[in-house]
């Protein structure tokens, strides 16, 4: 059969991609974890974090989780706005063998019951600003492990402790709540330094992701994402992009402007896990309303890389794609 579509492709996008190339989106993540190992892959209020550190700090979290109990196919929620502690936490979670369960940071309380009962969540990890929401159906839901973190946490010292101070003391932007039990995220991730890690054996046909629908035909539904959609959508992205890679010279790193929401799918495949696979770094932007608040992260990312340039032969060259700027 003649695949007439073919005609309309662009020139140097190709007409297949290998989707046995990776056994599952954790093989994806672990070379590229060895193959930039430093190189910044996150940009977060002026914080560099590296593919080794999210490889590291990952793997501690990956420990915790085990250590806990959970088994293979457990399905794990998370429910952060684009926070460093995010990619990390789904790093974790895959590389551990379990589900990710993608939460909108903003649902209601219904909408939160809903998702984490549909999902069977044995575990949830969260920013505190949205705890108020847990706490208020947490009787109700078969998750009864929650791991807090703060915006701040990943920021290093002293930046993290006023960060937290402000979001939580000026901007008031944290709830009061009271769910007994929670471990802080930086805690869970001291704790797995000291616990053995055992790679799960997942494969091709397992789950990776749960991602839930917005819900407009009814209540939301959870997709079943197996680890062979995620690894194809990456490799058809990135076979799509070759014309305009091919335009970067050697040696530059691809930065993003990740203003859309990485636990909606189209951030979390197309910003977070094809920049996994390219080597580009994220900047990574919380709330993209806040426009003073983009435009700094932007402009500070983008004198850090300068500075760095003019100190060190590399990484400093960049070239920058923005997604949903608004």
């Amino acid at each position: 059969m003649e695949k007439t579509w073919l005609k309309h492709y662009p020139k140097g996008v190709p007409a297949t991609i290998d989707v046995e190339q990776y056994p599952s989106l954790v093989a994806l993540i672990e070379e590229s974890f060895k193959k930039y190992r430093d190189l910044p892959a996150y940009k977060f209020m002026g914080k560099t974090i590296t593919f080794g550190q999210v490889d590291d700090l990952s793997r501690a979290f990956a420990a915790y989780l085990q250590a806990q109990g959970f088994e293979k196919g457990d399905r794990i929620a998370v429910m952060m706005p684009n926070v460093p502690q995010y990619p990390v936490a789904v790093a974790a979670i895959l590389r551990a063998g379990y589900v990710v369960v993608n939460v909108n940071p903003l649902y209601t309380p219904r909408e939160l019951e809903h998702q984490l009962k549909d999902s069977g969540a044995k575990a949830i990890v969260m920013v505190e600003n949205f705890a108020t929401t847990l706490q208020q159906v947490l009787a109700s839901v078969p998750t009864k492990k929650v791991v807090l973190t703060a915006l701040g946490d990943m920021l290093g010292f002293p930046k993290s402790l006023v960060v937290n101070y402000v979001v939580r003391r000026v901007k008031k932007m944290v709830p009061a709540f009271d769910i007994p039990g929670a471990v802080k995220f930086n805690d869970a991730i001291s704790q797995g330094r000291g616990k053995p890690f055992k790679p799960a054996q997942v494969g091709p046909d397992d789950i990776a992701v749960l991602q839930y629908t917005g819900g407009t035909t009814g209540v939301s539904k959870g997709a079943v994402l197996l680890h062979r959609h995620l690894v194809a959508n990456i490799l058809q992205a990135e076979a799509w992009y070759q014309p305009a890679l091919k335009k970067i010279p050697a040696g530059e790193q691809i930065v993003t402007i990740c203003a859309l929401p990485i636990y909606h799918i189209f951030g979390f495949n197309t910003n977070m896990m094809l920049s996994m696979r390219m080597g580009g770094c994220n900047i990574l932007i919380a709330n993209p309303r806040d426009l003073p608040a983009v435009f700094n992260d932007v402009l500070e990312s983008n004198y850090l890389a300068f500075r760095n340039y003019m100190t060190r032969p590399y990484p400093g060259k960049v070239t920058v794609f923005v997604f949903g700027s608004t």
